[in-house]
């Protein structure tokens, strides 16, 4: 099942039954995100990226999750998920997914989606049922690298910080100067995640976000990722946000285009 949202010449396509993904972004017929059902963009939650050994602390309890990615587990559970329609009109759509095993905590995941002619608003919110529980949330986009004409994308952004990537694919925990790419790294952008992708004359796309933390994976030639998160990589081992009965986790991120269709 899926639900269409269209607005002028922007038609998003969300997959709910398939981890509540973006599966199509058209802009004027332009197809924007990689096709297939493990492309497109997906939210990641509980956590986001890599999770050390797939092994977190829970308070004096260390808890494990299913190595999906061995050594590691990666993007959370939600992507895995069937989520649940809570509201859907022309533009706007609601979608709920509620925490199970293997997660050791009730909880429910909330994404919005709020479409225009020309920008796509994400949210993403973790409320607890019960106790506090650390949790991340963000989104995976797989963005064409090209749309089929004209030249490949080109990526634009300034962050503070590139976080040192181990052998393991994890951050070491050093700060180092951002490095050229190709990448498959996070960075701190402490003012709020502002990337530009530009497919030249085509389109501009500029990601937004009050998150801090972006990841670029840009290895493989048929897309480019860029991640807004609420944490790095293996935060839940590093720099854990607990989501309490009081202090649920909200992050938002806007995608905002412009067209630069130079056709005729």
């Amino acid at each position: 099942m899926s639900t269409q949202l269209s607005a002028g010449g922007a038609e998003v396509t969300v997959d709910q039954d398939n981890g509540c993904r973006i599966s199509s972004l058209r802009i004027d017929g332009t197809e924007l995100l990689r096709q297939g059902s493990h492309f497109g963009s997906f939210p990641m939650v509980p956590w986001c990226g890599r999770l050390a050994d797939g092994r977190f602390q829970d308070g004096s309890v260390t808890r494990q999750m299913l190595l999906n990615h061995p050594p590691h587990a990666l993007h959370g559970l939600g992507r895995d998920a069937a989520w649940r329609t809570a509201t859907a009109d022309k533009t706007e759509a609601a979608f709920t997914y509620d925490l199970v095993e293997p997660w050791p905590h009730p909880g429910r995941v909330t994404q919005t989606f709020a479409l225009t002619e020309d920008s796509l608003t994400l949210a993403l919110g973790v409320e607890t049922y019960g106790d506090s529980f650390p949790a991340q949330a963000g989104w995976h986009p797989w963005f064409l690298r090209n749309l089929g004409y004209g030249e490949d994308v080109v990526l634009d952004f300034r962050p503070e910080w590139q976080e040192e990537r181990g052998e393991d694919h994890l951050p070491t925990g050093r700060r180092i100067e951002p490095r050229p790419g190709p990448w498959d790294d996070c960075f701190g952008m402490p003012y709020g995640v502002d990337v530009t992708l530009t497919w030249p004359g085509a389109l501009e796309l500029k990601i937004t976000s009050r998150a801090e933390w972006v990841v670029v994976y840009d290895e493989q030639p048929e897309a480019v990722c860029v991640e807004p998160q609420s944490g790095p990589p293996n935060g839940f081992n590093t720099a854990p946000r607990l989501v309490t009965p009081v202090d649920p986790l909200e992050v938002t991120a806007t995608w905002t285009w412009r067209r630069l269709d130079d056709r005729g």
